[in-house]
């Protein structure tokens, strides 16, 4: 068996294949977004039990990754010496059981892709980016830097895979819309990191521009070697559940590439018989940049629209560049969209976490339109729902401070639980807990 892999053209262009490592993002006939296609038939070539039986050696193995224990599904062809990797993937499939009652969906687990070495999901798709672009560097070809733009999740990735890569890294970000934690991290990192005034959307036209310009390689996720590290949250899900799909898959999504990658890996798995369907997907956006929930609503092309500030910072994108990409996996697996309010998603967060949950806002997102869905009848009674939850929750805890304190305007916190202050007195403190 001798898998391999190349760039060719999302709509299918006759003709265009390109290596991994080429520093090309848009099909160079019709411009559009590029696809990693792998060779079905020399993967086919070893047995679905032969498939799950090496999957099962590999995880046990300690030290490893989620991503690279499935390197032929990934990049087969990489040299493993310019792997760069921080341990990624392999995070917890939880059953929130609890949680899901009180939503009607009480076969409910979360994905955490937090659990990982920079706190989000985006690690699993860094560490392919990052790998490639080493692995061409090692062979000479010249790359004078590797840039992001970002809302903090992609450029703390880059930002710590870089380094560990010895790489030269750039981050756009858009000035004042990225929490502490997630602005600290490129820096501790050591790259270079420009606030630009402006949102995400501007960032990536800028980024867009500069990489086009050969300026620096281009590391968001239009560039389709991400997808393939994010693909394999697909892969542990079904692992998890001894390789039964789920009935859907609810994802936060504001570039909508995760969506897509996703459907990506259960395709992939369908296609060589370690699973016999897909999931359906839920795609899950923040009311106020909702493009693709306005366009699956109303039955039209995706249109870009100017995003307004949300809790759910991470995807806060008006202009989503993989909306091509979350089209076909919304069609080929009969999925659905909806959004969520500032209001919903605080109260489906400050709900989880009173189960012991601890999540993000674009956890929340997705918990909320699961709820959304639930009552509406589109998720049915019994259906196994996995909720991607895409970020560790420490990086927001000024979200949850603000709720808290009841000073999100235009949000009732119904469920905040400030301390209370009292005197360091017995009598007092007894007085408090007895009412």
């Amino acid at each position: 068996m001798h898998p391999s892999a190349r760039l060719k053209c999302f709509r299918g262009c006759e003709g265009v294949e390109l290596e991994l490592t080429a520093p090309v993002y848009r099909c160079p006939r019709c411009g559009s977004l590029l696809d990693v296609a792998h060779d079905l038939p020399a993967l086919q070539s070893r047995s679905a039990e032969d498939w799950r039986a090496l999957f099962r050696e590999r995880r046990a193995r300690p030290g490893g990754s989620g991503v690279w224990d499935r390197k032929e599904l990934v990049a087969p062809e990489l040299d493993p010496a310019s792997i760069v990797s921080l341990g990624e993937g392999r995070s917890t499939l939880l059953p929130a059981r609890r949680f899901g009652a009180a939503l009607g969906v009480p076969d409910l687990w979360l994905k955490l892709c937090g659990n990982s070495h920079t706190g989000s999901f985006k690690d699993l798709g860094m560490t392919v980016l990052v790998s490639m672009v080493h692995d061409a560097v090692r062979r000479g070809r010249p790359i004078r830097a590797v840039g992001c733009a970002s809302t903090g999740d992609t450029s703390a990735a880059l930002a710590a895979y870089g380094a560990r890569a010895e790489l030269p890294v750039v981050v756009l970000l858009p000035r004042g819309k990225v929490s502490t934690a997630q602005l600290v991290q490129p820096i501790a990192s050591g790259a270079r990191v420009l606030a630009l005034d402006g949102d995400f959307d501007a960032c990536m036209r800028v980024i867009d521009e500069l990489a086009s310009r050969g300026v620096l390689y281009l590391a968001n996720s239009m560039n389709a070697l991400r997808l393939e590290g994010q693909k394999t949250v697909a892969f542990e899900i079904a692992e998890d559940l001894d390789w039964q799909v789920p009935d859907w898959v609810v994802v936060p999504s504001g570039n909508l590439g995760n969506g897509y990658a996703i459907y990506k890996g259960f395709q992939l798995l369908r296609d060589l018989g370690l699973t016999d369907r897909l999931p359906r997907l839920l795609l899950a956006q923040a009311e106020r940049a909702n493009p693709l929930y306005r366009a699956f609503r109303d039955k039209t092309a995706v249109t870009p629209v100017r995003a307004e500030t949300t809790l759910a910072s991470a995807i806060q994108i008006g202009n989503p560049v993989s909306a091509p990409r979350a089209l076909r996996a919304l069609e080929a697996t009969n999925g659905v969209v909806e959004q969520a309010t500032e209001e919903e998603l605080c109260l489906a967060g400050a709900r989880a976490d009173r189960s012991g949950l601890y999540v993000c806002p674009h956890t929340a997102v997705a918990l909320a339109a699961t709820e959304k869905c639930r009552r509406a009848g589109v998720l049915a009674e019994g259906e196994r729902v996995v909720v991607v939850s895409t970020a560790n929750a420490l990086k927001f805890t000024e979200w949850k401070v603000r709720y808290h304190e009841r000073a999100i305007a235009g949000v009732d916190a119904a469920l905040a639980n400030p301390p209370l202050e009292l005197p360091a007195d017995a009598d007092a403190v007894e007085r408090a807990l007895v009412g």
